[in-house]
């Protein structure tokens, strides 16, 4: 993966919990700032989606585009661009890390757009969508627990 963004937070729920939340693309508009559709293309053996189209509203970015999944069961999924209309790449993953009655998820994300873009503005643009991403996630889980 290329230059990348990280960051973390601890959710008070266990990592299924946690990853069952992840793994429910549907729901993605309902809590997930800026994704109006999160609509699974295709799905593995294991139930779960193995390719997501998305569409995003995010300023500045605006696209729709479909993401592939790999899923290392409770533990990670990580996700790279299949294709997209602005954006160039959007590799990332969840890790998730068994606290003991809570998770600390972390999230990495590298992107790349086709617009010209300084490299500062690019992490800035990824640290915005990773926390704004991560406090969706925490409160959607604890919301649920």
């Amino acid at each position: 993966m290329a230059e990348q963004t990280t960051s973390s937070i601890v959710i008070d729920a266990a990592p299924s919990d946690v990853m069952a939340v992840i793994a429910d693309f549907p729901a993605y508009p309902a809590w997930a700032k800026g994704v109006t559709v999160a609509d699974v293309r295709a799905t593995g053996p294991d139930g779960r989606a193995e390719q997501v189209f998305f569409a995003l509203d995010v300023s500045p970015i605006k696209d729709e585009y479909t993401l592939a999944y790999t899923w290392d069961g409770d533990r990670e999924v990580t996700w790279t661009l299949v294709e997209g209309k602005m954006l160039r790449a959007l590799d990332g993953a969840y890790v998730l890390r068994d606290k003991g009655g809570s998770t600390e998820v972390t999230y990495r994300l590298a992107l790349d757009v086709s617009i010209p873009l300084i490299g500062m503005l690019k992490r800035k643009g990824e640290k915005i969508l990773i926390d704004t991403a991560l406090k969706g996630l925490k409160k959607r889980v604890e919301q649920l627990g």
